[in-house]
């Protein structure tokens, strides 16, 4: 035991430890906040398909691949339900999986590598406690467990973060690879998805326009009976919680939203009901539009939450938040059949974002193909920085306040279970760059959650669109 003595001993949950302690097996506990090399981390999934469940190991430092994994076992192997997990470890008492093979009736496969580790971590069924065994011991548990190859190094995984410059090449290789069998003149037109609707191409010109007014964009929104359906159901939710009945788009404007708020809200709509949303997604993760509108909301709060001077401009903020994910629709929409061995890919593999995942699959990333079409549609160029940059903490270059906060909220709402991928840190030097604190950080998330009936009911709205 390592831990301070001023903190209270872990333990691990009592099953496990007698499984242990019948097994002769020694073992260490930790708390889950110790910092632990991933190389060290074990990963246990569970899959199945019509033969039977199979207990899948490796390393977090280390991708599931479920076409090795296909090509290995013959079989189409996927994460098992998440309800079907979830009342096999209730039985149990247990909140997470453990990389136990004694204690399921499945056959286990591990990846062999997570042997070369003098020591090991795994969940211990407590999220806050996790067990550790030496190899050598850890050797004992697998017993008739297969050993094999399968997993991929996320060293040889490395999403493009930081070169824009070669979006386009590396999307136009992508397409170029997964549409091979198509005649090569077509390839643009795959690419070049559709253009811009005409209530989006009006709303960007009263975005730049001086002498706008309330009627103008009460104009351009009412001639889209849908978007004006929206907007004043959006004014009337009690979110907003607005006085009396709203009668019209501009009653929702005048009197709840402001001019601001609807010019964005209404190109945000407008540019995510371009592309259908796909039927499937990853289990466990939160629906496209909830996504989006949770984004925005805690982006305002935190845009408020910076010194007065140094703001970006919120409606524009906003529309990040609103619009952050768009590359999910996009990939969905080039790549079908891919998207789904994304999903898929996903599911099998928590302890990642979905950046290395979709670099390891497709070549590219959701946030260079949703940046570079906010780029092709000639979007503000803010939201083509906060979409391209979300993912890293450390950007600082050119307009980099739009991709820090969009950072900072995604690792908030992830910390809370909303989003997909894993609880990130949040250094200290992205707070600092922000000139916001940890603690008002939490307390604009802890704002916008607080109406998370309201925002479920807005975001409602939206699903199936």
């Amino acid at each position: 035991m390592t831990e301070p003595a001023e903190h209270p001993t872990p333990r691990a949950p009592l099953l496990i430890e007698q499984l242990l302690g019948k097994l002769g097996v020694p073992f260490q506990l930790a708390d889950s906040t110790c910092v632990l090399p991933a190389v060290s981390r074990l990963q246990a999934v569970l899959l199945d398909d019509a033969v039977g469940a199979l207990l899948v190991l490796f390393s977090q430092d280390q991708l599931l691949d479920l076409k090795r994994l296909a090509e290995l076992t013959g079989r189409q192997l996927q994460a098992v339900k998440p309800e079907r997990l979830e009342r096999m470890l209730g039985k149990h008492q247990l909140h997470t999986l453990p990389a136990l093979p004694p204690l399921t009736s499945s056959p286990c496969l591990y990846d062999e590598r997570i042997l070369q580790q003098p020591m090991l971590w795994l969940d211990s069924g407590d999220p806050q406690v996790l067990l550790g065994i030496a190899s050598s011991d850890f050797r004992s548990l697998l017993g008739k467990a297969s050993a094999a190859h399968f997993a991929e190094p996320l060293a040889a995984i490395q999403p493009n973060l930081r070169r824009p410059e070669d979006d386009r090449a590396e999307i136009t290789l992508a397409v170029h690879t997964f549409t091979a069998r198509r005649i090569q003149q077509r390839l643009e037109e795959t690419i070049e998805i559709p253009p811009l609707p005409e209530t989006a191409q009006k709303i960007i010109k009263l975005r730049v326009d001086p002498n706008a007014t309330v009627d103008d964009i009460t104009g351009v929104v009412e001639t889209d009976p849908a978007l004006a359906a929206q907007v004043v159901s959006w004014a009337a939710s009690p979110y907003y919680a607005a006085p009396g009945k709203i009668r019209s788009v501009e009653d929702a404007i005048v009197r709840v939203l402001g001019f601001d708020l609807v010019i964005n809200l209404a190109l945000g709509l407008a540019l995510g009901k371009t592309l259908s949303l796909p039927r499937d997604r990853a289990q466990h993760s939160t629906p496209y539009w909830q996504q989006a509108i949770y984004t925005a909301a805690v982006i305002e709060g935190l845009t408020r939450a910076m010194p007065r001077a140094e703001r970006p401009e919120a409606g524009l903020a906003y529309l990040a938040g609103l619009l952050h994910n768009f590359g999910y629709l996009v990939l969905a929409h080039i790549f079908p059949p891919h998207f789904s061995l994304i999903c898929r890919h996903q599911e099998v593999n928590p302890h990642l974002g979905h950046s290395h995942i979709e670099q390891h699959l497709l070549g590219i990333t959701r946030e260079q193909i949703g940046s570079w079409l906010m780029r092709f549609w000639d979007m503000p160029e803010e939201l083509a920085v906060a979409l391209r940059f979300q993912e890293d903490p450390d950007y600082d270059g050119p307009l980099a306040v739009y991709a820090n906060l969009l950072c900072l909220t995604l690792r908030l709402l992830r910390q809370r279970q909303i989003g997909s991928g894993p609880s990130q840190e949040i250094p200290d030097s992205l707070l600092a760059r922000l000139q916001i604190s940890r603690d008002k950080a939490e307390e604009a998330l802890d704002k916008v959650l607080e109406a998370e009936a309201a925002l479920r009911e807005l975001a409602a709205q939206f699903q199936g669109h």
